[in-house]
């Protein structure tokens, strides 16, 4: 079972602190800090470049502490919170991936439900530290709080669609 954990943890930690990764740099086929800001702000979020760096910067934190199995329940709930993000903008394209659906956000926030619920396994630093395990209505709050953070995130910083000529206005508010 750690094998499995440790295999999970960082195949899913590494992928996302990749993603983040492309939102704020060149590397791994990003389009820099410039290109993630403007991914941000065509899918309709205020804040642009600030939104863009916190939600880079939070992909990286929380599948780096998921691989390393630091912190997993709040590397779980972080993940799950920036993942459930992505599939708010994704779910108009419905569930596939091949259309550009909500399928492979969903899947990392299984995975970090998972565990949140299972711990990092004894091949983690949570246990090297003495961490674990983990109490059960820790990881239930993680459960809640992870996609709940990622749709309050969603409601606050999505703006309603506007017309052209405000659109740049909004922009440069930004």
């Amino acid at each position: 079972m750690d094998t499995g954990l440790l295999v999970l943890r960082l195949v899913a930690g590494l992928l996302i602190a990749g993603h983040g990764v492309q939102k704020v740099s060149f590397r791994l086929g990003g389009n820099g800090l410039a290109g993630g800001t403007e991914e941000f702000r065509h899918d309709g979020f205020r804040g642009g470049r600030l939104t863009a760096l916190a939600a880079g910067s939070s992909q990286i934190g929380a599948g780096l502490f998921l691989a390393a199995g630091l912190l997993t329940p709040m590397a779980a709930m972080a993940a799950m919170g920036v993942m459930t993000v992505a599939g708010t903008v994704k779910w108009h394209n419905g569930l596939w991936v091949q259309h550009d659906g909500y399928e492979y956000p969903m899947v990392l926030v299984a995975i970090s439900a998972v565990l949140a619920l299972t711990g990092p396994g004894h091949w983690s630093l949570d246990h090297l530290l003495g961490l674990t395990p983990w109490p059960l209505w820790v990881s239930l709050a993680v459960i809640v709080l992870g996609p709940a953070s990622g749709l309050l995130t969603r409601v606050l910083l999505h703006r309603p669609p506007v017309s052209e000529g405000t659109t740049r206005y909004a922009q440069a508010v930004d």
